[in-house]
């Protein structure tokens, strides 16, 4: 015998428990609420990091130090060294044309160019900020370095 061709004549759910009717039904009385108190009443819930008036554990530990995510800048990050690798001598780069090689996952965020490795094609580079070194880099091998506004 399967296990399909039982629950096919018995049924695939249980019935649920109907609370609260006579102390015969075994659920009568408290309806497994337990006594008394706020759990026991319609309507109660806890609020997330609610510790029954005692002083909540984010307000125990003192603060420290500072925390720069609120304010940081998110950029795209492209090295030279891929863009010599990906683009034909010529070419030019902006963040669409680097999305489109699955370099950079989004371009809706400012593209940043840094100078990691080496560049001997003459690519023209728009960007929104550049390296030191990546601009020197693009340049020196016959590349224009544009920051795109």
């Amino acid at each position: 015998m399967m296990i399909q061709d039982i629950t096919a004549k018995v049924g695939a759910h249980k019935k649920r428990m109907r609370v609260g009717r006579g102390e015969g039904s075994g659920k009568g009385g408290t309806s497994g609420r337990g006594h008394n108190g706020a759990k026991s009443r319609a309507g109660w819930t806890s609020r997330p990091g609610y510790l029954g008036g005692s002083t909540p554990i984010a307000r125990r530990f003192p603060k420290r130090g500072f925390s720069n995510t609120g304010f940081r800048s998110l950029f795209c990050e492209i090295n030279v060294q891929d863009l010599d690798k990906h683009f034909e001598n010529g070419a030019t780069v902006d963040a669409t044309a680097l999305a489109a090689k699955r370099l950079i996952r989004d371009d809706k965020l400012p593209l940043k160019v840094l100078g990691h490795g080496e560049i001997t094609k003459k690519l023209t580079v728009n960007a929104a900020k550049f390296s030191a070194t990546a601009k020197t880099k693009i340049e020196k091998a016959g590349g224009t370095a544009a920051t795109a506004a």
